[in-house]
């Protein structure tokens, strides 16, 4: 069971990454968050905890339906052009988003989670979405963007937290989420204010900018 959502997971990182248009991008986004719910869910019930329950809860509301269609509703005020924008194409970055993966593989076999396969695979899994993530903001042109991979960066330390310590303390996986709730609608306001000024929001052309 664990193998198939965490395959499902990884599956969805990739689609982000060969997305050409932001509604793919954020369906994908979607689509890992619910299997980020499934397998919180599947730990829930393994170990008896009302406090993971409340966690999935909190990532199917939050992460699968209201910070998409946030999204969506920011996308649509902008009116932006779809197309993402890319400093590498959808084939070379699927490569390099192969290649993270063997790196994360290659990490947690470094770290020692070798000795337990089923591990070894969820470290895998859980490193490549925060490597994927990073490289998600720092090789697309749109500013939206950039929340979308800070958001997939923060799926995979929520990930990485779960199969190391078993999660973090629940205050803090409670702050953790309003906190990354908060900066997606802060970030949002912003992407938005920078498209009415300076009506696009490709990083490309802003960091051209000079006062």
């Amino acid at each position: 069971m664990h193998v198939i959502i965490l395959f499902g997971i990884l599956a969805s990182t990739y689609l982000m990454v060969i997305a050409k248009r932001m509604p793919a991008l954020i369906r994908s986004f979607r689509y890992q968050s619910a299997f980020l719910f499934l397998i919180t869910s599947v730990i829930a019930f393994k170990e008896a905890r009302i406090d993971l329950y409340i966690v999935a809860a909190l990532i199917i509301s939050l992460k699968v339906f209201i910070i998409p269609h946030f999204l969506f509703f920011i996308l649509k005020k902008i009116k932006l052009n779809e197309n993402l924008g890319s400093f590498i194409n959808a084939q070379l970055s699927l490569i390099f988003a192969l290649m993270l993966t063997y790196c994360s593989w290659t990490l947690s076999n470094v770290l020692g989670f070798s000795w337990n396969h089923s591990m070894g695979a969820a470290i895998t899994v859980a490193l490549s979405v925060v490597f994927i993530g990073a490289f998600l903001m720092i090789s697309r042109m749109m500013a939206l963007t950039q929340v979308i991979g800070l958001l997939v960066m923060e799926n995979g330390i929520f990930l990485l937290a779960s199969f190391i310590s078993g999660g973090m303390p629940f205050f803090v996986e409670i702050a953790i989420f309003f906190d990354v709730f908060v900066s997606v609608v802060i970030m949002g306001l912003f992407v938005y204010r920078i498209n009415k000024l300076f009506t696009h929001i490709d990083v490309s052309k802003l960091s051209r900018l000079r006062g």
